[in-house]
């Protein structure tokens, strides 16, 4: 159960894909001046060093974000669509303009992003990562706005919502190593409509060959249409080359995942087009010569 490190994929292509999310989006709800709640239900450490021995390891970053940044070096960043400018420039302000040697995990994201009002709520039961994420946030100094929960995310989120304010992200990114976490998810984000229809809920899928993880994505198209929540679903597929293998050039054969998704109840009305006018841009730079795609669906 404990054997997911999320410090060996830190930086990857689905990092890209879930981070130009959680980047646009929180930009979009920041706009409006009352308190937003964030919940990342499954927070991993944090913040990652993409020099260290987990990331050289697995060599992922050098398939996702790290090649990203090379093939754009140079570019201006006017030019480039915005969500993916947003996401780069995200990155970059954590490395001081040089060589991407830190990660930001989706809580150091959202603390980024946060303005005084704000809340931010880390779930994270892994023993390592959970000691890793609390002395990480202790050096934040940030207090009370930035709290750790060292519970299960899928039993306790209800707790938390609705939030005082009305206004929420619920961000849930689970490794999936179990194949129950699929029906969790589902049972999870079921749950938390009823408690909180109004409130923007981000879920990060792997796209694989296990018949749950085709199944959750439809069901939470059907889940979100039914509660009459207008949603947008985005996956990125960088495919692989012609032997088969995995896009990348790191140390040992990457993961086998080649694709993931996310699916965004109640989204920025903005974000579907950003994605649209984004995604081409990264899968051009990304993919391998088989299997590659990208698509972007909304409903609601």
């Amino acid at each position: 159960m404990f054997s997911y490190r999320h410090a060996f994929h830190a930086g990857n292509h689905a990092d890209v894909l879930k981070h130009m999310v959680l980047v646009a989006t929180l930009k979009y709800l920041g706009q409006k001046d009352t308190a937003l709640t964030v919940v990342d239900t499954h927070a991993g450490a944090g913040l990652y060093r993409l020099d260290q021995d987990q990331a050289q390891t697995s060599g992922e970053a050098s398939g996702g974000v790290l090649k990203l940044r090379a093939a754009l070096a140079g570019t201006d960043p006017a030019t480039l669509p915005e969500a993916l400018r947003d996401y780069l420039e995200m990155v970059a302000s954590f490395n001081d303009g040089g060589p991407f040697k830190h990660y930001p995990g989706s809580p150091w994201i959202a603390h980024a992003l946060m303005r005084p009002q704000d809340k931010l709520k880390l779930f994270e039961v892994h023993p390592t990562d959970g000691r890793l994420l609390t002395r990480n946030v202790e050096g934040l100094g940030a207090g009370k706005q930035v709290e750790v929960l060292r519970k299960n995310s899928f039993d306790s989120l209800k707790a938390l919502l609705p939030p005082p304010s009305r206004r929420g992200l619920v961000l849930m990114d689970p490794s999936y190593e179990l194949k129950t976490d699929y029906e969790a998810v589902v049972a999870c984000v079921l749950d938390a409509l009823k408690r909180f229809p109004t409130g923007t809920f981000a879920i990060w899928y792997p796209v694989i060959a296990r018949p749950e993880a085709h199944a959750m994505a439809k069901k939470l198209k059907t889940l979100s249409t039914q509660h009459q929540r207008p949603w947008v679903q985005a996956e990125l597929a960088v495919g692989h080359t012609p032997d088969g293998t995995p896009v990348k050039t790191g140390a040992r054969p990457a993961t086998q995942m080649r694709a993931s998704g996310m699916h965004i109840i109640n989204p920025p009305f903005t974000l579907a087009a950003q994605l649209r006018e984004a995604l081409p841009v990264v899968l051009t730079h990304l993919k391998g010569k088989v299997g590659a795609g990208w698509m972007v669906e909304h409903g609601g």
